[in-house]
């Protein structure tokens, strides 16, 4: 396998401030191929996510890029100097995309020929610009499985095939390069990460893989599981991935999917140092649109820097799985029983929340349907940003469950969440739980484990937020919404 990137940029909306190259409310379209090229040349990320799930996604990506900023991808090669990897649908959990999957496959050959063809006119050695595609909620290797052999046999094996009279689809319309591709499992559920290392052995060893990329997410589990629970089940997942992988005999590089709000994963560019020792097991980091888009692009530049620079992806420290796991399954109980006390009020708030990239209906792990109830809830981002507008940082959510025993646990095994909760609770508004029907008491307990000065602006915007809900003033609710956004740079 090539070098690994260590900065995937990402499609996720949780921005609070439109980028330049945005015209309108959302970003979309050609303002998603500026967007990749400015990451790449103006930011320093190595590598970016080509979204397909959930969203509509460009399949002409590559060759517009190349014929657009021609001169920066004859230095920074696509597929070398800065990567760019598909996500798309996963037709065992979105059966209405599946289909939209084949077509990003079909295209892979497509851009490799137009990457090609540039090359050539440059004098260049050929260089594949997509390597790999992402599978979101994966449960099983199958799914994996299936994917890269549909490449393998279905994509690259046509050119073999013959059309008529003999003649070769590869005679026909030339050679279907790259011959194959890898699959990055993206994890997404408590059972299934907790099980990735199983999931990942039987897919290398049915691909003879020597290397594999796994990718698991912070949100989903975060917005199912709660804040602390996330996180432990990602520790108790990495760790059983490097054991699987030190008996197997193959490397794994994982991704981690944080975001800025402190629910979501608190990666900002000044807490790049922080996660990654935090996450030291980690090689690869995603930068959403928040951490790049809120913040002064100098201060972007130099928390990209830190994350490649940092010394990553090595064995993680043991951790104690059942401690943690009964932590988890505490957490998340008490998560859940909030969860089902405010659901109708962040459905009704949600819908103020303003988008940012043109999406489609996510059909993945918001229902809750096993951990907590059959809450239908919105997305991790527009659910975040709901709590954040009446001032309920979601990650106290849940953490009044923790024991003494289990704040000393923490402090041993991931510090972390205390710096969390401390970002978190400096947006907390007491007000929330008459807005929320949150016993109060409860969603204050958390707060007695940090000192925190409150953000009396954010206070301000989050005070606006309720006053105008509770008249009925649809557009203060948004005006609200947005100031408190800015104000913590994030939206949700």
């Amino acid at each position: 396998m090539p070098d690994v990137p260590r900065v995937m940029s990402t499609q996720h909306p949780d921005n609070a401030t439109l980028p330049f190259f945005t015209a309108g409310e959302v970003i979309e379209g050609e303002d998603e191929i500026q967007e990749a090229y400015y990451v790449s040349s103006h930011l320093g990320c190595d590598e970016g996510m080509w979204d397909f799930e959930g969203k509509e996604g460009d399949n002409y990506a590559v060759k517009k890029l190349l014929s657009r900023y021609d001169d920066y991808f004859t230095d920074c090669r696509l597929g070398e100097g800065f990567r760019l990897t598909i996500r798309g649908p996963n037709p065992a959990l979105e059966a209405s995309e599946a289909k939209i999957l084949l077509e990003i496959l079909e295209s892979i050959p497509r851009s490799y020929d137009a990457a090609a063809l540039f090359a050539d006119e440059h004098g260049l050695e050929s260089v594949s610009p997509i390597h790999e595609v992402i599978v979101p909620m994966v449960t099983d290797a199958d799914q994996l499985n299936a994917v890269e052999e549909y490449y393998r046999s279905f994509v690259a094996g046509k050119g073999s095939r013959s059309v008529w009279n003999g003649r070769t689809v590869e005679e026909w319309v030339g050679p279907f390069e790259p011959a194959e591709i890898a699959v990055i499992p993206l994890i997404e559920e408590r059972e299934a990460m907790l099980r990735a290392d199983e999931i990942v052995r039987e897919y290398a060893t049915a691909q003879d893989r020597e290397s594999v990329r796994v990718f698991l997410a912070r949100s989903d589990p975060a917005l199912n599981y709660g804040s602390v629970a996330a996180d432990l089940i990602n520790k108790v997942a990495l760790a059983r991935l490097y054991r699987m992988a030190d008996d197997v005999g193959i490397d794994v590089h994982p991704i981690l999917g944080a975001g800025s709000a402190p629910f979501r994963g608190n990666l900002t560019p000044e807490r790049a140092d922080a996660t990654t020792a935090a996450y030291p097991e980690v090689e690869t980091f995603t930068v959403q649109s928040a951490f790049k888009y809120d913040n002064p692009v100098e201060t972007v530049r130099e928390g990209i820097d830190r994350l490649k620079r940092a010394e990553l992806g090595a064995p993680p420290e043991p951790i104690d799985e059942d401690r943690a796991l009964e932590i988890v399954d505490r957490t998340a109980a008490a998560y859940a029983d909030q969860v089902d006390v405010i659901a109708p009020t962040v459905n009704r708030l949600s819908a103020y929340v303003p988008d940012r990239r043109a999406r489609k209906l996510h059909v993945g792990l918001f229902g809750y349907s096993r951990e907590v109830g059959e809450n239908a809830l919105p997305r991790a981002i527009g659910y975040t940003a709901s709590l954040y507008a009446v001032g309920c940082p979601p990650t106290l959510l849940g953490a009044h469950a923790l024991t003494d025993d289990d704040v000393t646990f923490l402090e041993g095994t991931f510090p972390a969440f205390f710096d969390h909760l401390r970002d978190a609770a400096r947006y907390y508004n007491p007000r929330c739980t008459d807005v929320l029907g949150l016993e109060r008491a409860r969603l204050e307990t958390p707060l007695e484990l940090v000192d925190v000065e409150p953000d009396d602006g954010h206070r301000e915007a989050t005070d606006e937020v309720i006053d105008a809900f509770d008249r009925g003033d649809e557009e203060a609710v948004r005006s609200g919404i947005r100031r408190g956004a800015r104000r913590r740079r994030f939206l949700g």
